[in-house]
């Protein structure tokens, strides 16, 4: 079944730039493509959303069990930067022990 859909002028010019560079072979094919990526963007946005929670549900958890530290202020943004580095060092680590 095929709906009619009408699209602002730049867009449609667009479409048909895209067509005329011999990228895509219809309209059809660019617009297909366009709904891919919005969906594909959709799902990595939703695994980013999922793995905050976890992360979040993780810590809180911590909290409740009392696995924390007590940084003061003072000192919080040199203890954010070394959990950063430990964080990078332990990410090269996997990415050699994986390569």
């Amino acid at each position: 079944m095929r709906n009619t859909v009408q699209l602002p002028d730049d867009i449609s010019r667009r479409i048909d730039s895209l067509v005329e560079s011999g990228r895509f072979d219809h309209a059809d094919d660019v617009l297909r493509e366009a709904l891919r990526l919005v969906e594909e963007k959709a799902a990595g946005e939703a695994a980013k959303l999922e793995a905050l929670r976890q992360a979040a549900d993780l810590g809180f958890a911590d909290l409740d069990q009392g696995r924390f530290t007590d940084v003061p202020v003072e000192k919080l943004a040199e203890h954010i930067a070394r959990i950063g580095r430990q964080a990078i060092q332990d990410a090269g680590k996997r990415v050699r022990d994986d390569g």
